[in-house]
């Protein structure tokens, strides 16, 4: 038995994944509820998930599936979107559609909560399917802390970052921040001032002048283990 709420997010995701085939953000579903918070999304979210009428997938940041609906309808067909993969510069696919993996650095930890140490050096190589990195520079890195919990990201995660020196508003990016800290945060830009986002109400915003963050990347993936 779902409660009001669950079941009125429960259809607003299954509504826009046969509408465009991409889940809804959390904001998007705060306020398509009305709600006044994030937190109350991700309890509904996870109290979904919990019951087996959704699960979040683990290959993409921000991605949900509807696995069954109430009364035993079946969930809308999503639908297709646009493949938004080009060509990576670490090799190519075979012509015939094979998939085959590719090897990125690790290179080291980045912090998704406060910010703790700049990118380091290679630490070890991580083989990813071929299209996780299509197009690009890719590396990765081992997510510590949870301030990106409402986007999919959880502590002990591993993303994987196309480098780039820039990224448009709402991306979710590895920020260097006064070259000594790096952090996996949300982008928001205003005039002059970029603000690092988190996707956790326990976080605050931070807000910083020009000049004072540097995008190292952006993320295109993630990784996660199950022990």
């Amino acid at each position: 038995m779902l409660t009001r709420k669950q079941h009125e997010l429960l259809l607003f995701i299954n509504k826009r994944l046969s509408e465009d085939g991409v889940s809804p953000s959390f904001d998007e579903m705060k306020e398509a509820l009305g709600l006044a918070s994030k937190s109350g999304v991700h309890r509904l979210v996870s109290a979904l998930e919990e019951r087996g009428f959704i699960r979040r997938l683990a290959h993409r940041a921000r991605a949900l599936e509807v696995l069954k609906m109430p009364g035993g309808s079946q969930p809308a067909a999503p639908a297709e979107v646009g493949s938004n993969v080009v060509e990576a510069s670490f090799g190519r696919s075979q012509a015939s559609g094979e998939e085959r993996n590719i090897e990125v650095p690790v290179l080291g930890r980045i912090a998704a909560g406060v910010p703790i140490e700049a990118i380091q050096h290679e630490t070890d190589r991580l083989s990813v399917p071929s299209a996780m990195v299509a197009g690009g520079e890719h590396f990765a890195l081992e997510v510590h802390g949870d301030s990106m919990i409402e986007a999919g990201i959880l502590d002990g995660d591993t993303v994987i970052i196309r480098r780039s020196d820039t990224a448009d508003n709402g991306q979710i990016v590895v920020a260097l921040v006064r070259d000594e800290e790096a952090t996996l945060k949300t982008l928001r830009k205003k005039g002059g001032s970029i603000a690092l986002e988190a996707a956790n109400p326990a976080y605050e915003t931070r807000i910083f002048g020009p000049g004072e963050v540097k995008v190292q990347g952006k993320l295109v993936g993630l990784i996660r283990r199950y022990h």
